[in-house]
């Protein structure tokens, strides 16, 4: 049981004096039906039993109560979203950015970037950005990032295909599943 007995975690649940409905619906520790009572009823049998009494629906009509040991059920949650949590995988987006005027190694040194982040799982958005007289070269700059992308076909598919946005030519490329 509890010894704080206006305790309330970040999800805002009632228990113990908290509630302030004029009767609850109870439910027992082995999850039996206890039937409608008035709260104090209810958390005189909670305090019996050396546990807490709980509001799970406080929406339902009277509202739902359950007899708990609240720190325990606290403890399993907390356990049971850090567990969900550990098995999401999340997508973070890398950027890579190229110029239309890229030599040979500096193009590879890119491209073995782009592979390591699709390869971890990532996206990886490739910039061409245009500065001054460029932009009339933009051809020369699709030719870039058409070889860009089939360098990374083995382990990434194009998501986004290359446009051109002011002076930036912008292409994403997903990694394919496993």
């Amino acid at each position: 049981m509890l010894d704080i007995s206006s305790a309330k975690d970040n999800k805002e649940t009632l228990l113990n004096e908290d509630i302030v409905a004029p009767e609850v619906r109870l439910i027992g520790p082995d999850g039996e039906a206890l039937g409608i009572l008035p709260p104090q009823k209810a958390l005189a049998m909670a305090y019996d039993r050396g546990m807490d009494l709980v509001m799970m629906a406080a929406q339902a009509n009277p509202p739902v109560c359950k007899i708990m040991d609240y720190g325990k059920f606290c403890f399993e949650r907390d356990k049971r979203e850090k567990e969900a949590k550990k098995k999401q995988q999340t997508i973070e987006v890398k950027e890579i950015q190229l110029s239309c005027r890229i030599d040979v190694h500096d193009f590879e040194t890119k491209k073995k970037h782009a592979l390591r982040f699709l390869g971890d799982g990532n996206k990886v958005r490739v910039v061409m950005r245009f500065r001054g007289r460029e932009m009339s070269h933009i051809s020369i700059g699709k030719e870039v990032l058409e070889r860009f992308r089939e360098a990374c076909s083995e382990v990434g598919t194009v998501d986004k295909t290359p446009v051109l946005d002011n002076r930036t030519i912008t292409m994403i490329i997903n990694p394919i599943k496993k």
